[in-house]
């Protein structure tokens, strides 16, 4: 009879207190959340002021749950001087880990505070049994693997390295340098991905154009007929940039720009479980608590399935279209998805089964009415989804009232708040239509 499963961390991301609770709530283990200065997400990121960090450890403990601190920037010198001093009010917050990326601040910390536990950052690139142990006698306690291992490759460095902490991480959005190491955005317009201003310059609009070379070895665009139909020269502009002409490099195997799909590996929950890996991480600490509640809600399902022995249940996989994404992949967890890897046709962002509408707000019992704050358009005659933590259930929405109660029937968008049926109280609950 097969050993039993023992369930790994589900790990999420936490921007904001609103992100942190919707992650508790639908069933994080942890949550990671992280100092603008110091890690890598300064835009859209509440936890610069240390009362709000204070708040969010102190909430995840009395939950009886873990959170992470995110400290893995690559510093520079000025930034390597405050850091001890910076740090020093963190530390003493007590959050339950440390997520650094620099040796050199690995080593401040490991000198200042021996008793705070460092989890080594994705950043680190760390793809293979060497480089974990490396780390390990550095005394490093959790190592989060790169995103460009296989399954397998995984499988491999937990059987050398068996009394060590793993984490992978399972969903969000993939970089299409070796994790984050990339110069686009620092090219276009100085925000450095590396001390946490990367402007996803990835994803923008860009057009190929025929190039050909001149007898100096200048590459420009292409104006004859011919040198078009014969060229092997490419050239890029960037929808804002018009006129700014760079060349893209090709060989027999084509290029590799520039647009990756999002990862979703929900499916290989059970394989990461049977493997042995601590923790799965859910990529997104810039996104919506909507985001967050729901991808932490679906692969709370995919581990207790596995973890009871359940076969996989394919409908997360469309629960999970319901979010913005820009088409999924398993990424490099399995080998033979290379044709599938890369999104050449859309760089935006798009919906595909359901969309984030409103936030549960009150409920009034003796007309059985929940107040909705309005995020998205909805209208009378649609389909909805209340998602809950005890469950989701579904409606078609038979008539709305405006917030003085008038009869409407289109809840315009963000900015109202409107009052619509709803059977039983639901605190926390977030609406979603179907489209």
């Amino acid at each position: 009879m097969p050993a039993a499963l023992i369930a790994p961390e589900l790990l999420a991301p936490a921007g904001s207190l609103a992100m942190l609770r919707a992650a508790l709530a639908f069933g994080a283990d942890a949550v990671y959340a992280g100092q603008p200065r110091y890690s890598l997400r300064v835009r859209n990121n509440d936890f610069g002021d240390l009362s709000t960090l204070g708040t969010a450890i102190g909430e995840a403990h009395a939950a009886g749950r873990k959170l992470y601190v995110v400290s893995n920037v690559l510093p520079h010198n000025r930034k390597v001087h405050s850091y001890l001093c910076d740090m020093a009010p963190v530390v003493a917050l007590r959050p339950d880990a440390l997520i650094m990326a620099d040796p050199g601040l690995i080593d401040l910390v490991r000198e200042t505070w021996p008793q705070m536990p460092v989890h080594l950052s994705v950043q680190a690139n760390t793809v293979n049994f060497a480089a974990v142990r490396f780390w390990q006698k550095l005394g490093i306690r959790r190592i989060i693997l790169s995103r460009e291992l296989s399954l397998d490759e995984v499988a491999e460095i937990r059987q050398q390295c068996p009394d060590i902490e793993l984490e992978v991480f399972v969903h969000g959005a993939l970089c299409v340098a070796y994790s984050g190491r990339c110069l686009l955005s620092g090219y276009f317009n100085h925000r450095d991905p590396n001390q946490g201003t990367c402007t996803n310059s990835c994803r923008w609009d860009y057009r190929l154009k025929a190039g050909e070379a001149d007898a100096s070895g200048d590459v420009h665009a292409a104006n004859s007929p011919d040198a078009r139909s014969g060229h092997r020269v490419w050239l890029l502009e960037e929808k804002a940039r018009p006129g700014e002409l760079m060349p893209v490099d090709e060989d027999e195997h084509g290029t590799y720009i520039m647009n990756s799909k999002d990862l979703r590996a929900v499916e290989h929950v059970q394989r990461l479980a049977e493997i042995g890996v601590d923790s799965l991480k859910i990529e997104g600490r810039t996104k919506s608590p909507y985001y967050v509640a729901r991808t932490a809600q679906v692969y709370r399902r995919a581990i207790d399935d596995a973890v009871a022995g359940r076969p996989f249940d394919p409908g997360l996989l469309g629960e999970l279209e319901g979010l913005a994404n820009r088409g999924y992949t398993d990424g490099f967890y399995q080998r033979h998805h290379e044709h599938e890897r890369q999104n050449y046709l859309r760089g935006h962002s798009e919906s595909g089964r359901s969309l984030y509408v409103g936030d549960v707000l009150a409920w009034d019992a003796p007309r059985q009415l929940a107040l909705i704050e309005v995020k998205n358009r909805f209208s009378v005659g649609d389909r909805l989804e209340i998602i809950h933590p005890t469950g989701n259930r579904q409606l078609a929405l038979e008539r709305m009232q405006h917030i003085d109660g008038a009869e409407i029937r289109v809840a315009p968008g963000n900015g109202h708040r409107v009052w619509i049926p709803l059977p039983a109280e639901l605190p926390g609950a977030l609406l979603a239509r179907f489209v």
